[in-house]
């Protein structure tokens, strides 16, 4: 006999905005100031009106003198325009007790206990979606949550006495580049005076700098003006280097783009291609061969590393956010008379933001500020490397070396290499008894959250689990930000009460790793919607058991050690597993 079902309002994108108190006479406020004032309503569709995104993408937020509005290391979903008052940015690291980090809460043994005994018996049970109660979108909520206490600095003359700060004012925007490419915050923000802000959320600072170049321009020259530097001068071959040549490195650095920034649909594509068609569909950043005119800096996104090999390219290693390229040539060339072109050819993966410092610069204002000890390491390896050339690499490469960069080409292909928390499993010790299955649905209310599937390479499988990448693409396309990563652990969940089931972040994982199931109520009945009498969809992933003591529930139940999760990007720590 089949079950009746329950009829429910599916949700809608904006059924709760984000802020509860923006008011149409607040929107009309900011069409009288920039950059909105000069953006033209006509660009943007019906569906999403300009009006429709300022009343519902963005909230006023005001803080105290001393508050702290963002904090260094912290994962940021959205950008700030300073309405009124002035804050402060702290170019250098604040201790953790002056940032008021507060310690998370581990699940205990009763906990686990006990949560066998709530198991609910029906698949995907949800209590009733409640679009009443509003709750925080796009990570942790601020001080509009009355249960989150704001932090403050106590002694703000001391602290800006003892730490060096740049002082923001009306009109100027901050914290866009965290929002943009899904990444920490890089500085500290507090505020010096009473201070009112623009919050502008991640879905609505997209959708604005799709309609409207000007302000896109607007924040990447923000970004030389109040950013470049203090990106330098965390980069450890600057760590020495004094103030005035990093102004000068500042003004002469160049931005570049390459590939696109939903780089999805191309890595779908790609994927059918052949190896050799697809590297030379990659955007060609800097060629092998070719002198060293400028170090390379990475701003954001992955690019590949590799060397002619036979009629083709061998991935020798990728570069991420913080690395550079070009160093060992441009000091080989300043203490030799035997000029070392490139080594190798820097690509892009999906999109790359790159900053573009000339050679003469970097010679004059950099490499006399930096210890002689770590430049003749760095000599030492470049003529180890010119030496290399004249020889094949073949006779000299272990078995074990081999295995570790045919796997790294394989992660490099599929882009694992975006993956913090990957489910990587040695097939040549799993027995298939599935007990890192049942151990997932024991945690969640009998509902696994990872598929015992996935891509193969040799003896090695990467399951269809949720990676925590350092670039959740899932994030770019959520109309209501109910995909958002965690801002102290960094793990990328998903918010039941604002989850419209509307399948963009299922469908932009470029890795399958995101589910859309049908929901249920407390006694197994099918929730519909009352317009469509279709099932209401929501999506569900591993969220890497976060609330349960002893980390994730699959790898601990793997009686073989046959299961890892794993940060890709280690990879001493990933040819270390594979070489056991």
């Amino acid at each position: 006999m089949a079950l009746a079902a329950h009829f429910i309002d599916r949700p809608q994108r904006w059924d709760v905005p984000f802020g509860e108190q923006m008011t149409d006479e607040d929107v009309e406020r900011l069409f009288e100031i920039e950059p909105f004032c000069q953006m033209d309503q006509g660009r943007f569709p019906s569906a999403i009106p300009l009006h429709g995104i300022l009343r519902n993408d963005t909230r006023i937020v005001r803080f105290a003198p001393g508050d702290i509005i963002v904090r260094e290391g912290d994962y940021g979903s959205s950008a700030f325009l300073i309405l009124s008052g002035q804050v402060r940015v702290a170019l250098e690291s604040l201790s953790a007790r002056l940032l008021g980090r507060p310690n998370k809460p581990r699940g205990t043994w009763w906990r686990a206990i006990t949560q066998l005994l709530r198991t609910s018996q029906a698949i995907e049970q949800r209590k009733q979606i409640a679009r009443t109660e509003q709750q925080p979108v796009g990570g942790v909520a601020r001080r509009a949550d009355a249960n989150q206490p704001r932090v403050f600095l106590q002694d703000v003359p001391r602290v800006l006495a003892a730490t060096e700060t740049a002082c923001l004012g009306p009109g100027e925007i901050f914290g866009e580049v965290a929002a943009l490419t899904r990444s920490p915050r890089g500085s500290t923000v507090f505020a010096e005076s009473e201070v009112e802000l623009l919050e502008i959320r991640w879905q609505g600072l997209r959708d604005l700098m799709r309609r409207d170049d000007a302000l896109k321009s607007h924040i990447h020259e923000l970004y030389r003006q109040n950013s470049l530097q203090d990106h330098l001068r965390e980069t450890p071959l600057f760590a020495h280097v004094p103030a005035e040549n990093l102004a000068h490195l500042t003004d002469a650095a160049r931005f570049e783009t390459y590939g696109n920034f939903e780089w999805t649909p191309t890595l779908q594509q790609s994927l059918a291609e052949h190896p050799s068609q697809r590297i030379a569909a990659e955007p060609v950043i800097a060629e092998e061969g070719t002198a060293a005119d400028s170090l390379l800096l990475i701003r954001s996104g992955f690019a590949r590393l590799s060397r002619r090999h036979g009629d083709g390219h061998q991935t020798i290693a990728y570069l991420g956010k913080g690395q550079t390229y070009g160093w060992q040539e441009l000091v080989h060339n300043f203490a030799s008379d035997r000029p070392m072109p490139l080594d190798c050819s820097l690509r892009a993966l999906g999109y790359v933001d790159i900053i573009r410092l000339p050679a003469d610069l970097v010679r004059l204002l950099v490499l006399p500020f930096v210890a002689d000890q770590e430049l003749e390491q760095t000599l030492q390896q470049a003529k180890a490397r010119l030496a290399a050339r004249d020889e094949t690499e073949e006779k000299h490469t272990s078995e074990a070396a081999l295995k570790s960069v045919s796997l790294l080409e394989f992660l490099v292909e599929r882009r694992f290499i975006n993956g913090t928390q990957a489910m990587l499993i040695d097939l040549d010790r799993c027995t298939r008894c599935d007990d890192c299955v049942r151990a997932c649905a024991a945690t969640h209310d009998n509902n696994p959250r990872f598929i015992r599937h996935g891509p193969k390479h040799g003896r090695f499988m990467l399951a269809n689990a949720c990676m925590h990448c350092v670039d959740p693409v899932c994030m770019i396309g959520c109309p209501t930000g109910a995909i958002a990563r965690d801002e102290q652990t960094g793990v990328v969940s998903i918010n039941d009460q604002t989850c419209i089931g509307c399948t963009t972040c299922a469908n932009a994982c470029p890795y399958h790793n995101i589910r859309m199931v049908e929901l249920r109520d407390e006694r197994g009945l099918l929730l519909l919607d009352r317009q469509t009498e279709l099932p209401v969809m929501q999506a569900t992933k591993c969220d890497l058991c976060t609330d349960n003591l002893g980390g994730p529930a699959c790898q601990r139940a793997c009686p073989h050690d046959a299961l890892i999760r794993i940060d890709v990007s280690n990879v001493d720590t990933l040819s270390q597993w594979v070489n056991r």
